[in-house]
């Protein structure tokens, strides 16, 4: 280590354009993870935001949700089995505001579960983005196409499906609003099931898990297909470039390696002192970018998909050293190939 810092104090320079270069790759994976993971939220957090377990649709509903209908006698079926068994229907739509500004929202009506929220009949419970918005309690909701009108009974957070705020109606209100009296989805929790085989398989309707039914939401999957792959693309050339780096590095100090070898500097030693400038560089750098990755989640615009966790943060950091530590290793190959003398002749040239 004492070695590894000598060296880096002697050329400043060159290692500070590399951690520079480590330092904004680092800061644009944490920003377009941040941004991958908020639009995640904003896509999904209703379905996020339940445990671990198992949904239920129509087979015959080619993985839709709202070509999904499941009738009474299904749903005893599965109560039967699964007495705690959550039933809940998602339904698109709009209401007016009293400002009559109309707004889209994800209807969302659900049996009595721990999982949704319960609602009154006549009463409406919105995602808290809609408060910022002005909307409050106790104001009306109204919809040309509605016979009667809601009244706003409350606030959740971070409550959204497909980008669009959720609002929790009653059954007996969404059977009336969109002329449907079955539900669409089943949803048995993990820590539910009542028995060791797992959740249970029921004629005629298709299994999902949690990750599953994600992807069944439309444009969830290639979003995010899209941004974790520009995160792996700059993991990547973050790699190649402690590679580059390094190689480049190695080949003008081959002569000093070729000294050191010779009077009895072991191998090892040399991979310690470039293991030691690599750790350095990407601690100094990922410090920096966690920081002001951080500091712009606290300053991001309300309405910015912007959602940077610790456990994320954590595992790219760690990853970005792994790839770092490959990289540099096999940049460092020829120092264990090349002899002392070759070496020293080589660093004359």
């Amino acid at each position: 280590m004492k070695m590894a810092w000598k060296e880096m104090k002697k050329n400043k320079l060159r290692y500070t354009i590399l951690g520079s270069i480590v330092f904004l790759i680092s800061l644009l994976t944490f920003i377009i993870s941040g941004l991958a993971n908020g639009l995640s939220q904003d896509n999904a957090s209703l379905i996020k935001n339940l445990p671990d377990g198992t949904f239920y649709m129509e087979e015959e509903a080619d993985e839709t949700y709202s070509f999904s209908s499941l009738s009474d006698q299904q749903q005893q079926e599965i109560i039967k089995k699964q007495s705690e068994t959550a039933f809940f229907s998602i339904q698109m739509g709009n209401f007016i505001d009293p400002s009559d500004k109309q707004r889209s929202v994800a209807y969302v009506s659900a049996t009595d579960s721990a999982y949704f929220q319960e609602v009154n009949s006549g009463e409406v419970i919105l995602d808290a983005s809609l408060e910022e918005e002005g909307i409050a309690v106790g104001d009306e909701i109204t919809n040309e196409q509605w016979d009667q009108s809601l009244t706003v009974a409350g606030f959740v957070d971070h409550e959204k499906y497909s980008h669009s705020p959720a609002a929790f109606i009653n059954p007996d209100d969404f059977q009336a609003l969109f002329h449907t009296d079955t539900m669409q989805i089943a949803f048995i929790a993990d820590s539910a099931i009542q028995n060791t085989d797992g959740a249970p398989a029921f004629k005629g309707l298709q299994a999902f898990s949690n990750s599953e039914f994600l992807n069944t939401i439309p444009s969830y999957s290639a979003e995010q297909m899209s941004l974790n792959m520009i995160v792996i693309f700059l993991l990547v050339i973050s790699g190649m470039l402690f590679a580059i780096f390094f190689y480049m590095i190695n080949v003008q100090k081959l002569g000093i390696y070729g000294i050191l070898k010779a009077i009895g500097v072991k191998t090892g030693k040399l991979f310690q002192m470039m293991w030691a400038q690599m750790f350095i560089i990407s601690a100094v750098s990922l410090i920096l970018s966690i920081s002001i990755s951080q500091a712009f989640q606290l300053m991001a615009p309300n309405g910015m998909p912007f959602h940077l966790t610790w456990q994320a943060t954590g595992l790219l950091s760690l990853v970005f050293i792994i790839i770092g530590f490959i990289g540099s290793t096999l940049s460092g190959i020829q120092i264990k190939r090349v002899e002392p003398i070759q070496a020293i002749q080589q660093g004359e040239m």
